[in-house]
């Protein structure tokens, strides 16, 4: 009988950790949202409807936005190092200045830990908070405003256990010892300046800081950073080519366990995944938005190496709320219910989990429709630009021109970990 228990315990745990890898890959997220965007489009969907016949003007919209923003064309990728640079601040030509006696492959490894830090500090900040930059008196709020901060932070050695003499670096140990006070500093944050889920920014770091010690193989045995995938990835790649899909499966398993009361198969954390009654199977639907992109404010950095990254395509687009609004703004989306647009959701519920699915397959749709306005193939624009031009800005714009603050159409309870 014992025998039997564990043979059945061990093809379970087999079963488990097949479903997580499957969980992990881009294609199952393009397959399970493909479910809830099917049920919309029969018009089976309990919160959302969508039409289709809108998706040339949507692409319009977003080709208008793209030209003003970038009228040759010439559209960098969608990622962290665009927020580096805002307000015409040349803050990158200052980080390259000061990483200027390091070898390419060490500046690659300080770049991921400013990337990996920035990213995962990077979730919603709310309406009323804002960072003023003293080296130049510049205010910004939401992304901006928290990649000028962690910027900062990161080039003041707020991360490093070694300040004086390495401050450009994020280390475990300095992780794990973080306050919420330094961070708090950091950011500006008091009674006036309040930002949303600091307390979650905080024990994602110190997270963070348990996995970088729990992974040697991927972040490092002397001295564990996030940048030493760069390491990982050169070791591992195939005539100077990696598969973007191969960056983001090293990011979510490093540090998939660095979210909190999330579900768990196998005893392994799923991060960005959730669940939803209708989907087929195990109902659960992943978007690891905030891993994609990293992944994608990653692939820059290892471009830079003369690495050349693969199926770029892969990867989705990112489930969140300036995609979102974008397509609920212009009508692709439309609730079914007015109290959606009234009331304030989880990220767990089914009504969020359905607007992100959504998303996903119609950032798709549009990519596809710009590209055919614009006579451009996959490969000379690839979904990232796409999404950079492009989808996200023009769902700021969008949201701007709709709602006093550019609030997303639908309120969202952060808790700083996804959006």
């Amino acid at each position: 009988m014992e025998i039997e228990t564990t043979e059945a315990q061990s093809k379970q745990r087999k079963e488990g950790k097949e479903l997580v890898a499957y969980l992990r890959s881009p294609g199952s997220i393009r397959e399970r949202c493909h479910q809830l965007f099917e049920l919309a489009i029969e018009g089976q969907s309990h919160h959302f409807s969508c039409d289709l016949t809108l998706l040339p003007k949507v692409a319009e919209y977003v080709i208008e936005v793209m030209r003003e923003e970038y009228p040759n064309l010439q559209i960098p990728f969608h990622s962290r190092w665009r927020h580096f640079e805002a307000g015409n601040v040349q803050r990158l030509f200052e980080l390259d200045k000061k990483l200027a006696k390091l070898t390419p492959q060490q500046k690659a490894v300080a770049k991921f830990d400013l990337a990996v830090i920035s990213v995962l500090l990077d979730a919603g900040a709310g309406e009323n908070w804002s960072y003023h930059e003293s080296d130049t008196h510049l205010d910004f709020k939401r992304s901006e405003g928290l990649a000028v901060a962690s910027f900062q932070m990161f080039c003041n050695g707020t991360f490093s256990d070694d300040k004086q003499t390495a401050p450009l670096q994020v280390n475990a140990q300095r992780l794990q010892a973080l306050t919420e006070k330094e961070l708090a500093d950091g950011f500006g944050v008091n009674a006036e300046n309040p930002l949303v889920g600091i307390n979650g920014r905080l024990k994602l770091l110190q997270k963070l800081g348990q996995v970088l010690l729990s992974s040697p193989h991927l972040f490092g045995k002397q001295n564990p950073r996030p940048g030493n995938l760069v390491n990982y990835f050169i070791e591992n790649s195939s005539n100077q080519q990696v598969a973007a899909a191969t960056v983001l499966g090293a990011v979510l398993e490093g540090i998939g366990d660095i979210w909190s009361g999330r579900i768990e198969i196998a005893g392994i954390n799923l991060g960005d995944v959730w669940f939803h009654s209708r989907v087929a199977d195990d109902g659960l639907v992943p978007f690891h938005k905030l891993s994609q992109w990293l992944t994608y404010s990653l692939l820059e950095p290892l471009q830079e190496l003369g690495l050349e990254i693969t199926g770029l395509d892969a990867l989705t687009g990112l489930a969140e709320y300036r995609n979102g609004g974008l397509c609920l703004d212009l009508g692709l989306i439309s609730p079914k219910r007015p109290e959606i647009l009234l009331q304030s959701h989880s990220v767990a519920s089914e009504i969020i989990v359905e607007w992100r699915a959504l998303t996903v397959i119609l950032l798709d749709r549009i990519a596809a429709t710009v590209r055919d306005k614009l006579g451009m193939s996959a490969k000379e624009l690839p979904l990232v630009k796409i999404l950079q031009g492009g989808t996200w800005t023009a769902g700021r714009k969008i949201a701007a021109e709709h709602r006093k603050g550019g609030t997303p159409p639908i309120q969202i309870e952060s808790d700083g970990t996804v959006f």
